[in-house]
């Protein structure tokens, strides 16, 4: 069976869709390549890197990059991390469907938090709740075609 190629795309691929393609890496492997960008790039976020590797998925060999920066991949899915990617999700040729999966933004949600356990609980609940969207695919997106 050939893999699914799925991008997750969020605003600065900093956060959620790494998030995502580690939670894909290490979950999904078998059944989806995956991918992450976003409409700009603003580096890897240090508090993603941390609740990642707290719950055993290393994305520090990801990196930070814009959707011009993949190439000529052919999506078979482009997924939607946040609304402003929804809004502003370039085309993509060929046969990719574009769904959008919204989470909430942990940089945004933490801005007025000391690093701290605080903080970290916001990243940790977005990743959890990105990694139940990730255990249920390839059959969350198969059905929306």
């Amino acid at each position: 069976m050939q893999k699914l190629k799925v991008l997750f795309l969020c605003t600065g691929n900093s956060c959620r869709s790494q998030m995502a393609e580690g939670w894909a890496r290490q979950l999904k492997a078998d059944v989806i390549e995956s991918y992450s960008a976003g409409i700009e790039k603003h580096g890897m976020n240090p508090h993603a890197i941390k609740v990642m590797a707290e719950a055993g998925v290393d994305i520090t060999g990801q990196h930070s990059k814009s959707v011009a920066e993949l190439g000529p991949v052919e999506f078979d899915y482009v997924v939607t991390v946040c609304g402003h990617a929804n809004e502003h999700c370039p085309l993509f040729p060929g046969k990719a469907t574009v769904v959008h999966v919204g989470f909430d933004d942990p940089p945004k949600l933490s801005a007025g938090l000391p690093d701290g356990e605080a903080k970290l609980a916001i990243y940790r609940r977005v990743r959890d709740q990105i990694r139940t969207f990730v255990e249920s695919l390839p059959g969350a997106l198969l059905g929306i075609r």
